[in-house]
């Protein structure tokens, strides 16, 4: 991006009553963002929900001058600034609205694998947490996915230096500019993150890691993935802001379940309870649902011995789904006029018999 234009977006991130969306909607119409800034107001204030106070503060030389001043130190440091209409944007994150019309890049990050899961969960996370990671991360590194997750204490850490530990690249999603660390205590896996990896943040460099900046993180972390795992949570933890946020977007989101009297197990099955997220038992729950391994073949060998294996409201179960792909259990039980009490046994049995399995949100389909 040439200099003028990148100060133009960096001046459009720091303009009062200017958020991601009205910046998108700026530029849109005008071409670039240095157009707006030579646009007539009269024309700017005809744009749907731009306000003629955003309009005058947008001629408030004080945010061009931060913006001068961010561009050096951008240049200064070599540091990558990666455009939302650029191709090195992330493209998950392209697709979301309120997404950041730049992210500040830091590190050998490679998007070109678009396996990419995110992890979150608590900062106190227990010995459960973290063999679960641990083990779950381990288990993944034949499908070589990317693993995003905030740099923060317990379970962001932990999924980090699980990913290094198994060759995996990671991204930390950063609350702050790259210029401060949070924790302090975190400063010591920089180098390793960025050798595997790298960091994004939104932030400008002297940013500090304020509470409202960890909820802008969040929708990053979303956004950028094709699945939020959470781990562990408490009953109103953070990482359930992340879960809303991916919901939002459309994302599969999983939960670890737990044992109904561990505190920071209650996030996660009020979460599956509430069908907002898949439960999440072992490694293969996360392949099956994201279709990361090719079942055509299972496919074929299971149709090869329909007629043997299967009789009656099980042949019935399965050729509706052979026809219709995947559908939601209250459906199937409607259209093949089986009971869901009756419908859920014979489900089971066919999950058994590994010619059906279920997925997010009482959907079924066939191997």
């Amino acid at each position: 991006m040439l200099e003028e234009e990148l100060i133009a977006v960096l001046t459009l991130q720091k303009v009062k009553g200017i958020g991601d969306i009205i910046a998108k909607k700026l530029i849109s119409h005008c071409g670039s963002a240095q157009n707006v800034f030579k646009e007539k107001r009269g024309v700017l204030e005809k744009i749907n929900g731009i306000g003629t106070l955003t309009i005058k503060n947008l001629y408030d030389k004080k945010y061009k001058e931060s913006a001068e001043k961010e561009f050096k130190y951008i240049s200064r440091n070599n540091i990558q600034s990666v455009y939302f209409q650029s191709d090195e944007y992330p493209e998950r994150l392209k697709h979301c609205i309120d997404a950041p019309i730049l992210l500040f890049q830091d590190g050998k990050i490679n998007l070109k694998n678009q396996r990419i899961i995110s992890i979150v969960g608590t900062r106190k996370m227990s010995l459960y947490g973290r063999d679960f990671i641990n083990n779950f991360i381990e288990e993944l590194k034949p499908y070589n996915p990317i693993i995003v997750s905030g740099f923060a204490y317990g379970v962001d850490i932990t999924a980090h230096k699980a990913a290094i530990k198994n060759d995996l690249q990671t991204i930390g999603v950063l609350a702050h500019g790259l210029e401060k660390m949070y924790p302090k205590t975190h400063k010591k896996y920089v180098h390793q993150v960025n050798d595997n990896g790298g960091f994004f943040t939104e932030f400008w460099h002297k940013e500090e890691p304020l509470r409202e900046h960890f909820l802008k993180r969040n929708r990053i972390v979303a956004g950028i993935s094709e699945a939020t795992i959470i781990v562990e949570s408490a009953e109103k933890g953070g990482s359930l802001v992340t879960a809303d946020i991916a919901n939002s977007y459309s994302r599969d989101v999983f939960a670890v379940p737990g044992k109904v009297t561990d505190s920071l197990s209650k996030g996660c099955n009020a979460l599956i309870k509430t069908n907002k997220a898949g439960i999440l038992t072992c490694t293969q729950d996360l392949v099956d649902a994201l279709n990361w391994e090719d079942t055509s073949l299972t496919k074929i060998a299971v149709q090869k011995q329909l007629f043997i294996d299967l009789q009656g409201e099980e042949k019935i179960i399965y050729d509706y789904l052979l026809k219709k792909g995947k559908e939601h259990m209250d459906v199937i039980a409607l259209d093949c006029n089986i009971p869901v009490y009756k419908l859920a046994t014979l489900l089971f049995s066919l999950e058994m018999k590994g010619v059906t399995r279920p997925l997010q949100g009482k959907l079924f389909e066939c191997i």
